[in-house]
C-alpha cells in the first residue's frame, strides 16, 4: 500500500537515508528540515523524484500539508545529535533548538498526527541511559542521567519527548511508538568528529587516531541500511506505546575500534589520547535489541568490518 509519509529531518544522515528507503518502497514522502544539522546536498538526488517533496520548516512551529489525503505516517528525527562541542552543528553548539524541537517540535508532531489519523515513531535515543549502571541496556532501565550535565539539553529533552508521545497515547489515543538508537555509521554521514567518521578519515591521511580517555570505554556500531529497516519495521510493526532499541548489540572498546579501521585501510597512523573522557560521556554503551528481535522480526545483518569497509570505499572516493 502506498502511504502518504513525513520524515521529519529529513536532510540530515538517518532522514536521507530512510526517505530513499521510503521512496524506493514507491511511497510519498515530505521531507522537513530547516538545515541546522541537515544539508540541502544530502537531498539533491531527490529533487527530480515526484513522489518527493522538500517543506523548509522548524517542526518546533505547527505546519499543514493542505494537498492530497490525510498523512498516513510519521518519522520524527529532527535533532542534532552530536555531543562534540567542537562541531558547530553539534546539540552543545545548538542547545536551545535541541531542547525544543525535541519537546514543543514533538508536541506539535503528536497534534498532528492525531489530526490526520496518522501513524508515528519518535526517534529517542541510546543517550537517555546516560552513563549506564545497567549493561547492556534494556528498554526497562530508567537510566543515569545529570538533569545538569552539558549532555542534559539532548539526553533530557529526548527523556521528555518520549514522555509527550506516551501521554499522548494513553490520554489522546494517538498510534504511535518509541525507538531508542544507538550509534549509527554509514555513507553519507556527517563529517562532524563522531568517532567512527573520525577514525577514518584519520586513517585515510595516515594521521593519529584521536582518543579521549584511555580508549578502553565501549560503544556498539550499526549500520546505516540496518538501523533504517529497524525504522520502518518499528514504524509498521510497532505496538502502540512500546519502546524498541535499535542498535547493533557487538560491542567494541575505542581501542578495538581503531585497531580495526588502521588494518583496512592499511594505515601507518598511531593511537594519540587527547584529553580525559568528556563530561558524562558514557563508560560502556550497548544495546540489547531482544525486544526487538522478537517482536519486530529485526535485528542487524552488516557486521562492522563489512560496514567500516562500505564508509572506508565511499570516503576514499573524497580522497582519491
Amino acid at each position: 500500500m502506498i502511504m502518504r509519509i513525513i520524515v521529519t529531518g529529513g536532510a540530515g544522515f538517518l532522514g536521507l537515508h530512510l526517505c530513499d528507503k521510503l521512496l524506493e518502497q514507491g511511497n510519498e514522502v515530505y521531507c522537513v528540515d530547516n538545515f541546522i544539522t541537515g544539508s540541502r546536498e544530502n537531498i539533491k538526488h531527490l529533487e527530480d523524484n515526484p513522489n518527493f517533496h522538500f517543506i523548509d520548516h522548524d517542526v518546533v512551529n505547527a505546519f499543514t500539508i493542505t494537498q492530497g489525503p490525510p498523512i498516513d505516517q510519521i518519522y520524527h528525527l529532527a535533532s542534532p545529535a552530536s555531543p562534540n562541542k567542537d562541531n558547530p552543528q553539534s546539540y552543545i553548539a545548538h542547545p536551545f533548538e535541541t531542547m525544543l524541537v525535541n519537546t514543543e517540535g514533538t508536541w506539535k508532531l503528536c497534534e498532528m498526527a492525531l489530526k490526520n489519523n496518522a501513524r508515528l515513531l519518535f526517534a529517542s535515543t541510546s543517550e537517555i541511559y546516560g552513563d549506564p549502571l545497567e549493561h547492556p541496556q534494556k528498554e526497562s532501565y530508567r537510566g543515569n542521567v545529570s538533569t545538569i550535565g552539558p549532555r542534559a539539553v539532548y539526553d533530557e529533552s529526548k527523556r521528555f519527548g518520549e514522555t509527550i508521545v506516551s501521554a499522548f497515547i494513553r490520554s489522546k489515543g494517538l498510534e504511535g511508538a518509541i525507538v531508542r538508537i544507538f550509534n549509527t555509521y554509514g555513507p553519507r554521514m556527517a563529517q562532524d568528529g563522531r568517532v567512527v567518521i573520525e577514525f577514518v578519515q584519520a586513517a585515510l591521511v595516515n594521521k593519529p587516531f584521536p582518543i579521549f580517555g584511555d580508549g578502553t570505554q565501549t560503544r556498539s556500531f550499526c549500520y546505516i541500511d540496518d538501523m533504517v529497516n529497524g525504522l520502518v519495521a518499528a514504524m509498521d510493526k510497532g505496538k502502540t506505546g512500546e519502546v524498541y532499541n535499535l542498535g547493533n548489540p557487538d560491542e567494541f572498546t575505542v581501542l578495538e575500534l581503531a585497531e580495526k579501521v588502521k588494518g583496512l585501510v592499511n594505515a601507518s597512523s598511531e593511537v594519540e589520547f587527547v584529553q580525559d573522557l568528556p563530561e558524562d560521556d558514557p563508560k560502556q554503551r550497548c544495546s540489547d535489541i531482544t525486544k526487538a528481535k522478537e517482536k519486530l522480526g529485526w535485528e542487524p545483518k552488516v557486521q562492522l568490518e563489512e560496514g567500516l569497509k562500505k564508509l572506508i570505499d565511499y570516503l576514499q572516493k573524497d580522497h582519491a
